[in-house]
């Protein structure tokens, strides 16, 4: 893990890979849960009998938008930042989904800094991720996130 206190520690990561969180599996209960969360019931998340003989997967798959919403989870294993007023989620940009992740699959996040801005005392730092599938070549998903930093000093 990384530890940030300014905005010139963090410039220094400029085009670099900040680092690879740990796996996690996603597991049913989750998926379910984060079902119930967001009333999308949709039977290739949360029917496992259906999804074992209906689904070119023959399993249950995550929700693409479950896979995104570990990423505070992942970025806070990553990088920890810290001597800050605020920390504000600015936006997602560029998220592709490259392939599902099916239930019981361990996915971790890679993230490199790819892009830096001072706004007036503002950090603005724009996050290239990669959210990795054990055992699988391609990504479930490649983006960038973008994080507003207001530092203490």
């Amino acid at each position: 893990m990384i530890i940030i206190k300014n905005y010139p520690e963090f410039e220094s990561y400029f085009g670099k890979e900040l680092g690879v969180s740990g796996w996690h599996t996603i597991t049913q209960e989750q998926i379910d849960k984060f079902a119930e969360a967001t009333i999308d019931h949709q039977w290739i998340h949360t029917d496992v009998e259906r999804a074992q003989t209906e689904s070119p997967f023959k399993a249950t798959i995550a929700h693409g938008y479950l896979t995104v919403s570990l990423l505070p989870y992942f970025w806070h294993q990553i990088a920890d930042v810290q001597n800050l007023k605020m920390q504000i989620n600015y936006s997602i940009e560029n998220i592709r989904f490259a392939q599902p992740v099916i239930v019981n699959s361990q996915v971790r996040l890679k993230a490199k800094l790819v892009a830096i801005v001072n706004l007036r005392g503002i950090t603005k730092a724009t996050i290239g991720v990669e959210m990795e599938i054990d055992g699988q070549k391609k990504p479930a998903y490649t983006g960038e996130v973008v994080f507003l930093y207001h530092f203490i000093d």
